[in-house]
């Protein structure tokens, strides 16, 4: 993928969420904020009770890290004994953020979902890039970060 330096999760400099004006220093920082201070319902778009799905086991590390999990995906699946939400908009409690696990063509629309739901941060897997997203989502005052795992942030935050 442009901009990465080839290891997933180790974006280049100029790497989305890790370039386009955006500092490595910034990127680390709004990723330490999100995963330490931002709170801890994470509304994670596209989960589902598929164990062999990235989602899943990415799901599994934010439950073990202490978030409480929301499965939001067409199925509506519960999973890890919390019931699952067709959209963003049916969860009926506030989620402070909305961890995206769909396809880049589908990930601005989640994005402006979760402005809409209140959320306090947008995550978009690695390999989930939409710069116009991105603009619109910090604009509105979200934090955000693209092409980033918190599976794989979480063990460097030490």
């Amino acid at each position: 993928m442009n901009g990465t330096s080839g290891t997933h999760g180790t974006p280049g400099p100029d790497a989305p969420g890790g370039g386009s004006g955006r500092d490595a220093d910034s990127v680390d920082a709004t990723v330490r904020r999100i995963l330490t201070e931002t709170g801890n319902t994470w509304a994670v778009v596209g989960l589902s009770a598929n164990q062999e799905r990235p989602a899943y086991g990415v799901a599994r590390v934010l439950r073990e890290a202490g978030k409480r999990v929301v499965p939001v995906h067409p199925r509506a699946e519960p999973v890890f004994g919390e019931p699952g939400y067709r959209s963003l908009a049916e969860v009926p409690f506030p989620v402070d953020v909305v961890d995206v696990f769909v396809h880049p063509a589908w990930a601005g629309e989640v994005a402006d979902e979760a402005v809409r739901a209140g959320a306090s941060a947008v995550w978009f897997q690695l390999d989930v890039v939409d710069e116009a997203a991105y603009a619109r989502t910090t604009a509105a005052g979200l934090d955000m970060v693209m092409d980033r795992c918190p599976a794989i942030e979480l063990p460097r935050l030490g």
